[in-house]
């Protein structure tokens, strides 16, 4: 059997630059504090992807990866757990 993966879908109601903040915040509060790397290394989680689509986009678009034409990248963002350093990074997938 293949690796499971936790998908969790929130619908935000706001404007593009409210869901980017929104968004940003969601992701501080659930990954960006001691407990939360603590939990992401005791069950051996190294990475977490993540990114903000939209319901009208027929592609997988990345609303936190814009170019300045204003073209959306369909990559995923990473947050990368970093256990020595008891940090996360993130980085384009």
């Amino acid at each position: 059997m293949g690796t499971f993966r936790l998908h969790i879908d929130l619908q935000i109601d706001a404007n593009e630059t409210d869901a980017l903040r929104i968004s940003q915040d969601i992701l501080n509060f659930c990954f960006d504090n001691h407990q939360a790397r603590e939990l992401l290394e005791k069950n051996n989680i190294k990475t977490v992807n993540y990114r903000l689509g939209h319901d009208d986009d027929r592609q997988k678009s990345n609303y936190f990866i814009k170019s300045p034409s204003g073209h959306v990248a369909n990559k995923k963002c990473r947050i990368v757990v970093i256990s020595d350093q008891n940090a996360v990074d993130t980085e384009e997938v």
